[in-house]
């Protein structure tokens, strides 16, 4: 667990659990943060799922499901936490997690190319109101990582379409967690005081092929 791994370096890590999938299930989450902490200084939002079903066949429930997860939370989060930053004069950072479909529509995805470039333009969006107030947003685009979302794909005995996107990827390898702490940290700290409203690739040169 990762509050586990931060406590082993000798930090605090706290955990408040919320299933962000429900509306509603955010309104006491604020709140209860602030009730242990003075502050909150950055917010990440990070959390995402996936479906892929054709267009034609996307059901209303699972469209809502990923809207309220990949956009509705996140956009949720972004609102309350940035009130409390301009209520109270803070300049905080915002990095929200994006994706490839932040760029590419993908096929039998819909729904995720649209929660996704939703949460490209809302970033976007946030920026040009809040920037002037010393709070920033930014996003991070991942490409093609090892993560619980795609485990059925890179298990597949049948390694086709995996070989596909691996030969694709100027890498030539999947990205794995590790390949985002330089840029979080960038986007966190002063090293990046003049940037916001962008979107940054961390892909394996995905995008440049």
């Amino acid at each position: 667990m990762t509050a586990d791994a931060i406590r082993a370096l000798g930090r605090k890590a706290h955990v408040y659990e919320c299933d962000i999938s429900v509306k509603g299930s955010l309104d006491s989450l604020i709140p209860r943060i602030l009730a242990d902490h003075s502050t909150i200084e950055i917010l990440v939002n990070c959390a995402g799922i996936q479906r892929r079903v054709p267009a034609e066949a996307f059901s209303q429930d699972i469209l809502d499901e990923i809207m309220q997860t990949n956009l509705g939370a996140p956009f949720t989060l972004c609102r309350e936490v940035g009130r409390f930053w301009i209520e109270n004069g803070i300049k905080g950072r915002i990095i929200n997690l994006g994706s490839l479909a932040c760029f590419q529509g993908g096929v039998n995805m819909s729904g995720y190319a649209v929660s996704k470039g939703g949460i490209a333009m809302l970033t976007k969006a946030l920026s040009n109101e809040w920037a002037s107030k010393g709070i920033r947003a930014n996003v991070i685009a991942p490409g093609y990582i090892a993560t619980d979302m795609n485990i059925d794909t890179r298990t597949n005995p049948d390694t086709t379409y995996r070989d596909s996107i691996t030969q694709r990827i100027p890498m030539g390898r999947w990205g794995d967690a590790d390949d985002f702490k330089g840029v979080v940290i960038f986007l966190a700290s002063k090293a990046s005081s003049y940037v916001t409203g962008e979107i940054i690739a961390v892909d394996g040169g995905w995008l440049a092929r």
